[in-house]
């Protein structure tokens, strides 16, 4: 039975014409072609989302070591009135207590952890304004100095890790 099969199959193939043989080869050639062309646009798109995936965990890494390094500013913030408050008592009393020197002590002990936390005071006495620095509340006019120069800080100014949390409110000299 089987050895009559593989005959009939026989036969059929012999009647088949070259032609026909080629038209089927055609037909598979195309298919392989249109299937070569298919895996090169799943390849590339294979690639952009693992491109998109790298970006984007950068992106998120990024913004998870700025949130780290920014996350104490709101306490900072809320730090600086005390601070402002810290120095003018110490300014303004000039005698010399047990109870000043604690004042001051705690001051100190005050800035030191802000230091440590990477606050910086804006002080610049004699530098060029800068407004991504400081705010100008006042104008005076000082013939010897240059337009622009920061004469005097009323309120200091405080940057956390390079960023401005608080800009120096400062005198400037205007001709």
């Amino acid at each position: 039975m089987a050895k009559e099969k593989v005959e009939t199959l026989d036969k059929e193939v012999k009647k088949k014409s070259k032609k026909d043989v080629n038209k089927e080869m055609l037909k598979i050639e195309e298919e392989i072609s249109k299937l070569t062309e298919e895996n090169k646009v799943l390849d590339e798109k294979v690639r952009l989302a693992q491109a998109e995936l790298i970006n984007y965990r950068k992106r998120k890494d990024e913004e998870t070591a700025n949130i780290l390094k920014f996350a104490n500013q709101d306490l900072i913030s809320e730090l600086l009135p005390v601070i402002d408050n810290f120095e003018r008592a110490i300014a303004s009393n000039s005698e010399e207590s047990k109870f000043v020197d604690g004042v001051k002590l705690i001051y100190q002990n005050l800035m030191n952890i802000l230091e440590k936390a990477g606050v910086e005071v804006i002080n610049r006495v004699g530098e060029e304004f800068d407004p991504n620095l400081e705010e100008a509340l006042v104008t005076d006019c000082i013939e010897d100095k240059d337009d622009d120069i920061v004469l005097e800080v009323l309120a200091k100014g405080y940057k956390l890790k390079g960023r401005v949390i608080r800009p120096a409110s400062v005198k400037i000299n205007q001709k």
